[in-house]
């Protein structure tokens, strides 16, 4: 009887305990669309500083950016004075950028998306985000030899017949709350060629995110670029003509 009692309350307490656990846990598919999403609600609009160093120099890009979704991207540089005035638009699979110094809009040719952003190690892609890992990708979980049990390891290989550069994509993300760690590119040869690393992690509009994003190209020792999220905020009302060609000439 004893012995009953003690089966009945050991599997009454793991109702409360395991079901729990079982309910936030995500899909693979959710992880890597939580992802996507990470610095994107329905709007966004935030402050970044973004700096690019080598072992001879560095200098420091401060930029405001909005966003609308995934397929609506608007950056204005605002300093250094040399490149303070210049902005991005990114609409769906299109971008272009206005150069004030020539008071010209140039719009980037889908051959120039993976080409370096402002002389950074991020590319036109990356940062303004036209490949999704939700619609672009096919993700599996998967579990390398140097593993570590507190995170999830996940691997993209892209579609048939979308082009995109990387042959592979490994992402770390923690268990506990989904908070990515580092992000691995693989090119057709297998070859790693850079890694990106979050840490600092904020609280930013009441979402936890990580603030500083470290980019390293492994063929270019001695440079890297941080981009770091001095705030940001989600879900705003914002302007209507925001996304437009007309704002990317606009004076501020």
């Amino acid at each position: 009887m004893k012995t009953r009692k003690l089966i009945i309350a050991i599997v009454f307490a793991a109702a409360f305990v395991f079901p729990v656990y079982a309910q936030d846990r995500l899909g693979v598919n959710e992880i890597v669309d939580r992802m996507d999403k990470l610095y994107r609600s329905d709007t966004s609009e935030g402050r970044i500083e973004m700096t690019i160093a080598t072992e001879n120099w560095k200098r420091t890009i401060a930029m405001n950016i909005w966003s609308e979704g995934l397929d609506k991207t608007f950056i204005h540089i605002t300093g250094p004075k040399k490149d303070a005035g210049i902005t991005t638009l990114r609409k769906k699979t299109e971008m272009w950028n206005y150069f004030p110094k020539i008071n010209k809009v140039m719009k980037v040719p889908p051959s120039m998306m993976m080409s370096s952003w402002m002389g950074s190690d991020f590319t036109n892609d990356d940062l303004i985000k036209e490949s999704s890992m939700t619609r672009d990708y096919n993700a599996r979980l998967i579990n390398p030899e140097d593993a570590k049990q507190e995170n999830y390891y996940i691997e993209l290989v892209p579609q048939k017949d979308i082009p995109i550069v990387w042959a592979r994509i490994i992402i770390v993300v923690r268990k506990k709350d989904y908070i990515p760690v580092e992000q691995s590119y693989f090119d057709e040869k297998g070859r790693k060629m850079r890694v990106m690393t979050f840490s600092e992690v904020k609280k930013f509009n009441n979402r936890s995110i990580p603030s500083l994003l470290e980019m390293r190209q492994l063929n270019k020792p001695g440079k890297k670029t941080v981009i770091r999220y001095i705030d940001i905020q989600f879900d705003l009302e914002l302007k209507l003509d925001v996304f437009t060609l007309r704002n990317l000439q606009r004076k501020r």
